[in-house]
């Protein structure tokens, strides 16, 4: 992509086709520009001179607007992986300064704030998730001064700029740990940590039987000063990511410094990584070894979702309070609502991540309990629900949607439309009510129970669960996926998302349609790959790097064609480039729903009410607003809803919502 965009490229982005909206050419050109220009010196960069880095605190930037303070209600978030963002370096891996060259790019698609996956300081045996220094930038992404700018630049284009924090664990190349190791059992240094003796004789057995999220062990034994074998340290993830005691008053100490650290350079807020974690029980119980799976918990999982992690949120958000217009989103795995919502406290955490979405398949009731459910999950505390369909640890939506798997999208629906008579009443809260059940029947007072999904059902299980003990074995194990129906389910769920009440989070390259890229064994660098014996091939193929521009890889994403996951050919018809002048592609659709999302009235309202719908089939609209999202998962088109039409996933079937679609009406 050029620095300087033509003025049709712009032009075509902007439009919609008739087919696919009546009222949708209401993306501004003066906002719509995506040259990535040179950063304004004297306008757009804060300095970090007179910071004392010793102390930890900087305070040079205020957030983007401190007097706004329930932006986050409705905000659209997009997640940069930032390894796979944009390279401006040239060393294959993406970095800060990339993401500043995308800015432009991210004003023009229309989002409210960035979310970071880590760029502190780190050894990357987690690729940035194991923290050696939480308050540097690791020098792959950058510098200090860089990140600076980042947030200058961010803030100048109105774009807020949110980044990971990871609190349950840090590196074992901290200083701390590495302390830990030297000064030996019963000392401060290792209080800091979850060290045990270990159990049986000589102690050479674990101190309990946990496992590990990546697989194997939960504990490592370390060599005492000695030489002789000591005691255990805990780590639920990999053994570089040993566990924090929570317990230990100068983790929260320790954790306040980074928290303002962050902020007091005008980071406007956190995403919280295993909020759910941190605390754990005092008595250490063995859990359910045979109920645990790579990359998932239960609800009963004694190593998280421990009671005593609440009072660590309180803290946190007492900090944060301290910064008007800030706010925390947490990572809950939690699927009871009652427990999700405890973390939603007026309190505590700001937003939570649910996951229910993501996690239904394209399937009409499936996605219906999935929404009811995140309604219900939050409607207690008057939270906020949060959607997304894809992040850095699942299968992008492209593949699960399009995965051959057997679902009731086969039936063929009833002749009827969409029932879209007006419901006798208003719920203006955020719980969803059944508006009608068929035409003719009454309000129905009572909303079916929606089914809570197998807690031990990832999100990203999509391979059979015998391994292949070669490429060409996993080649024929592996399930067909169906790229151009996965496209079009994931462009009906993109608007069934948008159209939903609360706030939004895009993870980078979904507005692409982008699929997972097909990786040889030797390129994959997941640590599940090896802690699993290579009998899961870990989460390498939803991180591959963006396609910009061009033909071939590495498609504009960086100078080097050695990057540091390889780039499939095939992403030619994905890059930014490309689509922008595709104005029936997946990157318009978006651009199209999320101004439509904030221009329309239509939108307002905190609840959704359901109607009446064919088999296969869904609808609702918004409380107040009334705007209408219809759904058709089924393989036959079905009638519409009366209603003007402005816009739908694909193009119109003789005047009705084609197989695997999804339509806007007003």
């Amino acid at each position: 992509m050029s620095d300087e965009t033509p003025d049709d490229l712009n032009d075509d982005a902007s439009g919609v086709d008739d087919q696919h909206a009546t009222e949708a050419d209401g993306v501004h050109e003066a906002d719509g520009v995506i040259e990535a220009d040179g950063v304004d010196e004297a306008d757009g960069v804060i300095e970090a001179e007179g910071v004392d880095e010793a102390d930890g605190f900087a305070a040079v930037a205020t957030q983007l607007d401190p007097a706004d303070d329930t932006w986050w209600r409705s905000a659209i978030f997009y997640q940069i992986y930032p390894r796979s963002f944009s390279d401006l370096d040239g060393d294959g891996i993406g970095d800060l300064a990339g993401v500043i060259d995308k800015l432009g790019y991210l004003e023009l698609l229309g989002v409210d704030a960035l979310w970071l996956s880590p760029i502190m300081r780190s050894p990357m045996a987690d690729h940035g998730y194991d923290v050696s220094d939480p308050r540097d930038i690791d020098p792959l992404f950058g510098d200090l001064a860089t990140f600076d700018e980042l947030i200058a630049e961010a803030h100048d284009r109105e774009i807020r700029v949110t980044m990971d924090l990871v609190p349950n664990h840090t590196s074992d190349q901290h200083q701390w740990f590495i302390d830990a190791l030297a000064a030996g059992p019963g000392s401060p240094e290792r209080a800091r940590y979850i060290f045990r003796d270990g159990r049986g004789e000589n102690g050479d057995e674990p101190p309990n039987n946990w496992v590990s999220i990546f697989g194997g062990p939960a504990w490592d034994r370390v060599t005492e000063a000695d030489g002789k074998p000591g005691q255990w340290y805990l780590h639920i993830f990999a053994r570089e990511q040993p566990d924090l005691n929570w317990e230990n008053p100068e983790v929260f100490d320790d954790l306040e410094k980074t928290l303002r650290f962050w902020l007091d350079r005008g980071v406007d807020g956190f995403r919280i990584d295993v909020a759910h974690g941190m605390a754990k029980p005092a008595d250490l119980p063995d859990m359910d070894v045979e109920a645990a799976g790579l990359l998932v918990n239960r609800d009963d999982d004694p190593r998280f979702n421990n009671y005593a992690v609440h009072d660590i949120h309180r803290k946190i958000r007492a900090v944060i309070d301290d910064y008007p217009g800030a706010a925390n989103v947490g990572e809950i795995w939690v699927d009871d609502n009652e427990r999700f919502a405890e973390y939603l406290r007026p309190d505590e955490l700001h937003l939570g991540f649910n996951f229910r979405l993501a996690k239904a398949p394209f399937d009409a009731d499936s996605i219906r309990d999935a929404i009811e459910n995140s309604l219900d999950a939050v409607q207690s505390v008057g939270g906020t629900p949060t959607w997304t369909l894809s992040n850095h640890d699942v299968d992008r939506e492209v593949t699960r949607y399009g995965a051959a798997v057997v679902t009731s999208d086969s039936e063929t629906p009833d002749t009827d439309t969409v029932d879209s008579e007006t419901p006798d009443s208003e719920t203006p809260d955020a719980e969803a009510q059944d508006t009608e059940t068929s035409a003719g029947e009454t309000l129905d007072d009572e909303t079916p129970d929606a089914e809570t999904p197998d807690a031990e059902t990832s999100v990203s299980e999509t391979l059979d669960d015998e391994t292949p003990d070669t490429e060409t074995e996993r080649a024929e194990q592996t399930p067909h996926v169906d790229v151009e129906l996965g496209t079009a389910r994931a462009r009906a769920m993109a608007l069934v998302e948008f159209a939903l009440p609360g706030s939004i989070f895009i993870y980078n390259g979904a507005e692409l349609g982008l699929p997972n890229a097909d990786l040889p064994d030797d390129a994959l660098q997941d640590p599940v790959w090896e802690r699993s014996g290579h009998t899961e091939r870990g989460r390498d193929a939803s991180r591959v790097p963006l396609p910009w521009e061009g033909s071939e890889p590495p498609f504009g994403f960086s100078t080097n064609p050695q990057t540091w996951l390889p780039i499939p050919e095939s992403w030619a018809e994905y890059t930014v480039e490309a689509e922008l002048e595709d104005m029936n592609s997946t990157l318009s659709l978006y651009r199209t729903a999320i101004e439509l999302r904030y221009e329309r009235d239509e939108f307002a309202g905190d609840g959704i009410e359901w109607y009446g719908a064919p088999t296969g089939c869904l609808a609702f609209r918004r409380s107040e607003g009334h705007l209408v999202c219809a759904l058709n998962t089924t393989s036959e088109p079905v009638g519409l809803p009366p209603g003007d039409l402005i816009l739908t996933s694909a193009p119109l079937v003789d005047g009705m919502l084609a197989p695997n679609a999804a339509a806007w009406l007003v």
